[in-house]
């Protein structure tokens, strides 16, 4: 199954890796590879697993130039509106 939100949110989080420090790219890198997982996954990420995705998140808005800051904000705005399709909560 794909989550097309998920799915821009990874590919928001490889654009910033690109124009991120060496080392906060790897983390970007990661956390894109994370993201994409949740995307194909046969089971939907809960609240709880998304809600440590975007703290997560707002780490890297903090930790990167403002470029890099868009890019995590917008991966974070996917996240946000898929998580408004998650039953439960």
């Amino acid at each position: 199954m794909s989550r097309p939100e998920l799915e821009a949110a990874s590919d928001a989080l490889r654009e910033a890796a690109d124009v991120a420090s060496p080392v906060l790219a790897d983390d970007l890198v990661e956390k894109a590879e994370t993201v994409a997982d949740l995307a194909t996954r046969n089971e939907e990420p809960d609240h709880g697993r998304l809600a440590r995705l975007e703290h997560a998140l707002r780490g890297f808005v903090d930790e990167g130039s403002d470029e890099v800051a868009e890019r995590v904000e917008q991966a974070l705005d996917h996240v946000r509106e898929y998580r408004k399709t998650v039953e439960g909560v």
